[in-house]
């Protein structure tokens, strides 16, 4: 990553007299255009998005701009410690870099007890608690919704904060189950009996024989209910 330095210095390297009459770029203003640009950009996250910068170097010397332009650099993120760039290209053409710490600030679910692999999240094992959620990795939960009902899919310590990793929706068809296979158009509807050979969840594709043996392949439904396209 370069450096805010790097960028500029045949800028520091100008003899000062050599740019007389030059009229320089407020730096502050940079700045302070780089903290509303990151909190306009972190505006969907949930919880509250709290953006500081670091003061650029006050011995840059960059030629005032008439149109400044943010963007968040190749590789970069708006989450934790990051940096966001700044660059004109009228009346003369340069880049700088700022350093940035962003927090948001969102209740976050924990484990309130160990959870085991298979387990079904009920509003017992969870906690909810305002935190910090730059400092998780990607995926914590911040709704209790999206973690109560689904299946651990491994097993989870008490105070450990849930990640939508961590949890799957529950099968509401098992494998072997007896289905009913329902394909249906405009007009008409045809029911079949199969077998199911894979679970699934809700919305997921499975693998059903029919009783004439085919394998075919639809939609799982709560009720033991496959839908295939017809």
């Amino acid at each position: 990553m370069p450096t805010r330095f790097s960028t500029f210095f045949l800028f520091l390297l100008i003899p000062f007299p050599a740019l007389a009459g030059t009229q320089w770029q407020d730096l502050e203003a940079v700045r302070n255009g780089a903290i509303q640009f990151a909190q306009q950009q972190s505006a969907a996250q949930p919880g509250t998005v709290t953006v500081a910068a670091a003061p650029l170097d006050p011995r840059l010397r960059l030629p005032a701009c008439k149109t400044l332009e943010y963007f968040i650099p190749t590789g970069n993120r708006l989450w934790g410690n990051s940096n966001l760039g700044a660059r004109c290209s009228a009346p003369s053409s340069w880049t700088v870099y700022i350093p940035l710490t962003v927090s948001i600030t969102s209740e976050v679910v924990f484990a309130a007890r160990p959870l085991g692999s298979g387990q079904k999240i009920t509003e017992a094992d969870i906690l909810l608690k305002n935190d910090d959620i730059t400092q998780y990795a990607s995926g914590v939960i911040t709704d209790p919704r999206q973690a109560l009902g689904r299946i651990a899919t491994i097993s989870v310590a008490a105070g450990y904060p849930l990640r939508l990793d961590m949890l799957r929706a529950p099968h509401v068809i098992q494998q072997g189950q007896s289905v009913k296979i329902l394909a249906q158009g405009r007009g008409f509807q045809v029911n079949a009996e199969g077998k199911a050979l894979t679970n699934a969840a809700e919305g997921q594709i499975v693998s059903v024989r029919s009783g004439s043996g085919q394998i075919i392949k639809g939609t799982a439904r709560e009720g033991g209910i496959v839908e295939v396209p017809f």
